[in-house]
């Protein structure tokens, strides 16, 4: 019986020997910036938790924290999530998937505004869900979805300012364009993993609402009154208060296919381009002109100036849809014009009159949509001089922002003075699009293979089925 036992231990012992070796993989060596980008992350983001944990915001001055209500809805730990994941920072990761299913509950007698909710809270809860699969996160994204609904429940079906979470509850009749229609993205990701298509149509009805009050110029205002579907003003532009819903035409034809939304963002682009994109020589702006007219030189009626040559620094994504959509001239041209407006003060200002070359809101709130253009411009032409404006916008960030224990906005562009407050989304979007830049993707992650929501958190291509899409979407 021994001597069969060390026969058969010694068969065992061959044919594992035979057996190919499984080569370990090998980790993946980044570059020292994107090494110092994700140390910085660690070190904010341990600053969050020591100073900030439990609420909105860390104050980086005062080494305090704010939350956006009354109570906290836990922004910066959602919107943080996914920029831990593409990095591999596995552990912190986790312990916000446990405060999410352990601790968090939208039963609050809050209004919220629902377009910010929408892009930060279910974005980043739906990209939470893409990562673990974990039902009891859906379960947390379908209860924050059912209770935006309720902002939807008006006569035009575009959806209140604001949302009472408990209650449902509703006010706010007055909305921006991105506030009225930049819905279908996140609701329709959560219809697709529900099988409940009531989320899209409800977005998609918001779209279809703005879209049949368009001009014969095929343009829209940024201003509309949810009740009357009034538009309150006729300036079109694609700049702050109208930027995400153009994103999301494109976005939601990207990732679902929806051919409504494809045909409201083509005829909306050769629009913008034949009235609001402003060319000479040297720049590319989107200004603002009236609707029906295309006149540049319109009155705002708030302030009684000319608008037309008014841009923020928000625009500055517009060349990332731009390249995606295959415009690289455009594209490239408006990334150099913004580039010149960085270099001339070593960050943007909020506000920018190009016409007359000044400022008119110095704020800068470590913005990151001029490093989200120069990421997907730099992996879409694979041109070093857009990796070269990524490492040049983090330096000047480290030079002017960084603080003793984290980031700061800076309250006016021409003195650097530093302001208390670091918004949500420098952990969602400007840490993430500097690391991916400086990745230069040698990891797992290529921009090929996902779409992002507004704020970044990103979604792969191939967990939305097509067949299943059409189903769970409604799109039939």
């Amino acid at each position: 019986m021994k001597k069969r036992s060390c026969l058969l231990l010694g068969l065992i012992i061959v044919l594992a020997a035979c057996q190919p070796k499984q080569s370990k993989k090998a980790p993946v060596k980044i570059s020292p910036l994107a090494e110092e980008v994700k140390k910085e992350f660690v070190r904010t983001w341990d600053a969050y938790k020591k100073y900030a944990w439990g609420h909105d915001v860390l104050l980086p001055l005062s080494k305090s924290y704010q939350d956006w209500y009354e109570e906290s809805l836990h922004i910066s730990p959602i919107d943080a999530y996914s920029t831990m994941k593409v990095m591999g920072l596995d552990e912190q990761a986790k312990e916000v998937e446990n405060y999410v299913i352990d601790v968090i509950n939208w039963d609050k007698d809050l209004f919220v505004k629902t377009f910010e909710v929408n892009i930060r809270i279910m974005g980043g809860l739906l990209a939470m869900y893409e990562y673990t699969y974990d039902p009891k996160i859906l379960l947390k994204a379908e209860d924050f979805g059912k209770r935006m609904l309720k902002a939807f429940d008006s006569p035009t079906g575009l959806p209140y300012y604001w949302v009472n979470l408990k209650t449902g509850e509703t006010k706010g009749t007055k909305i921006n364009l991105a506030e009225a229609a930049s819905y279908m993205f996140e609701l329709g990701i959560l219809s697709y993993y529900t099988g409940n298509p009531v989320y899209y149509q409800t977005a998609k009805k918001a779209n279809m609402a703005i879209w049949e009050r368009r001009s014969k110029l095929n343009l829209v205002a940024d201003l509309i009154d949810v009740e009357t579907g009034e538009w309150l003003n006729d300036h079109s532009h694609i700049c702050a208060g109208a930027d995400s819903y153009y994103e999301y035409l494109y976005k939601s034809m990207l990732l679902f296919g929806d051919k409504d939304s494809q045909k409201m963002w083509d005829v909306s682009i050769e629009a913008i381009n034949k009235y609001v994109a402003e060319e000479d020589e040297k720049s590319l702006w989107y200004g603002r002109v009236n609707m029906h007219t295309a006149e540049r030189d319109c009155i705002d009626p708030h302030s009684g100036r000319q608008f037309a040559s008014v841009v923020t620094l928000y625009d500055a994504f517009f060349q990332s849809i731009l390249a995606l959509d295959g415009d690289l001239r455009r594209a490239e041209k408006t990334q150099d014009t913004w580039n010149n407006l960085w270099n001339k003060y070593g960050l943007e200002p909020m506000i920018y009159d190009y016409k007359d070359s000044e400022p008119t809101y110095p704020v800068y709130d470590l913005n990151p949509e001029i490093i989200e253009s120069a990421y997907y411009l730099f992996h879409i032409t694979g041109k070093q001089k857009y990796y070269d404006m990524a490492e040049k916008y983090w330096s000047d960030i480290k030079k002017y922002c960084r603080t003793e224990i984290a980031f700061s906005s800076v309250e006016d562009v021409r003195t650097m003075k530093k302001k208390d407050y670091m918004p949500t989304f420098f952990f969602a979007e400007t840490f993430k699009y500097l690391y991916l830049t400086f990745t230069k993707e040698t990891g797992e992650f290529n921009l090929d293979n996902y779409v992002f929501n507004t704020e970044a958190h990103p979604f792969p291509k191939k967990s939305f089925e097509p067949e299943k899409v059409k189903k769970n979407l409604g799109l039939e």
